[in-house]
């Protein structure tokens, strides 16, 4: 089973789903595969939702769906199926067959934007063990139904020879990516146990894709992180430094966005990269305040959140892109200690998340009021580095003294 690669010229693609029941609104997935779509480069041709009690474990959609969707095909002249799901290799295969266009699912349409979109050596690393993870499990497949002829007949040839030396190639390459994927997260642990040793404080930007956190790290920062409206603009994470009340720091970092379907190869190759949530001490949700499917994005993000072991944190929940809204609303995340509505292009709430961040550092520091004799001057550079200095006043006996300081430090000062 190769790997499909959207082109670069346009192919009209129909947009295929299964609302299972009790499950969510298909029609709304639908409309985020479509800007998925669009994102490489797809036009959208025509779309098809079959609602049953599961996915065909054959077919993906019933036979009748299956006649239904041919005669789309023809119809609107589209080159290619997308499916809302991640298909086996019995499904890709059969659908091929009866309907004999491409056939991507909604894991290879997302392998395919990540490819495009990752920059760094450990990006780059992540990605392609995703796909080549995901040619390995359709190659089992393959195997499985040559398995069943036995020996002899029909099992020699280079077809065999093809498939083991591809099976074995894959192999080999994922434990090479694998290893480098090791060094790059020594790194990143070396980098983590640094920042505690310094102690400063890390927050974490995560939310849905699209939803806003480099503009809004750009906003706070600087940071000069690439922005546009495509979805996963963001594959790398970045880390800036961020002045509160003018002495105090704190870590920003950066983080992949999330999505419904999240395919769990992209979970499992960027689970370093996606633990920045996990490792962080505080988490800046960010929602798209002007996105009308707001609520189901934000359950998406606790439920990765849970999924990586992250919860139990400090959460400000910002609603980003109030510039979008006609009318301002009122918002609130329950789940949260803050809610504050905010926008990256104008600069709304940015000093109000800035104060929610340094109450929420302020318990876990003790205010001092002290005279340090001038030998001393060095614990005034301490509390400069990693507290909040409000005060420093020379007087004949020595400095006057008023600051927030880390309880990890308290005992120094």
């Amino acid at each position: 089973m190769a790997l499909y690669e959207m082109e670069d010229a346009k192919e009209r693609v129909i947009l295929v789903g299964v609302q299972e029941n009790d499950a969510e609104p298909e029609e709304e997935s639908l409309d985020e595969l479509a800007e998925l779509a669009r994102t490489v480069g797809a036009e959208v041709a025509g779309r098809l939702i079959q609602k049953r009690e599961a996915m065909h474990p054959v077919t993906y959609i019933g036979k009748g769906k299956i006649l239904e969707l041919k005669e789309l095909l023809w119809e609107t002249d589209a080159t290619g199926i997308i499916c809302d799901d991640e298909l086996t290799s019995v499904q890709l295969n059969h659908l091929e067959e009866e309907l004999e266009c491409k056939i991507v699912d909604r894991t290879l349409l997302i392998l395919d934007i990540f490819a495009g979109r990752a920059v760094s050596r450990e990006g780059k690393i992540q990605v392609e063990l995703a796909q080549l993870k995901y040619r390995a499990a359709r190659l089992v497949g393959l195997r499985n139904s040559l398995s069943r002829l036995g020996g002899g007949i029909g099992t020699r040839g280079p077809g065999e020879k093809k498939l083991e030396m591809d099976r074995r190639l894959i192999r080999e390459r994922i434990s090479r990516l694998k290893k480098e994927l090791r060094e790059v997260e020594e790194h990143r642990e070396r980098l983590r146990t640094q920042r505690k040793r310094s102690n400063l404080k890390v927050a974490a930007l995560v939310g849905y894709t699209s939803a806003g956190k480099s503009s809004l790290e750009n906003a706070l920062t600087g940071a000069g992180v690439l922005e546009d409206a495509m979805l996963f603009s963001t594959l790398d994470t970045t880390t800036r430094s961020l002045r509160l009340a003018d002495t105090q720091e704190i870590l920003l970092s950066d983080t992949v966005g999330f999505i419904r379907k999240l395919p769990h190869h992209l979970v499992e190759a960027f689970k370093s990269t996606l633990e920045e949530a996990k490792y962080a001490d505080i988490i800046i949700h960010v929602v798209d305040a002007s996105n009308p499917h707001q609520d189901t994005q934000m359950f998406v993000v606790y439920e990765t959140l849970r999924q990586l072991g992250a919860e139990g944190k400090p959460v400000i929940t910002v609603f980003n892109k109030q510039d979008k809204l006609e009318t301002p609303g009122y918002f609130r995340d329950f789940h949260a200690e803050y809610s504050i509505p905010v926008s990256a292009k104008t600069g709304q709430g940015l000093e109000e998340l800035k104060e929610a961040l340094l109450e929420i550092l302020r318990r876990d520091q003790v205010y001092i009021e002290r005279l340090y004799s001038f030998a001393e001057a060095g614990k005034i550079q301490l509390i400069r580095t990693q507290g909040q200095l409000l005060s420093e006043e020379y007087v004949p006996d020595g400095i006057e003294v008023k600051a927030y300081v880390p309880k990890e430090i308290w005992g120094k000062v």
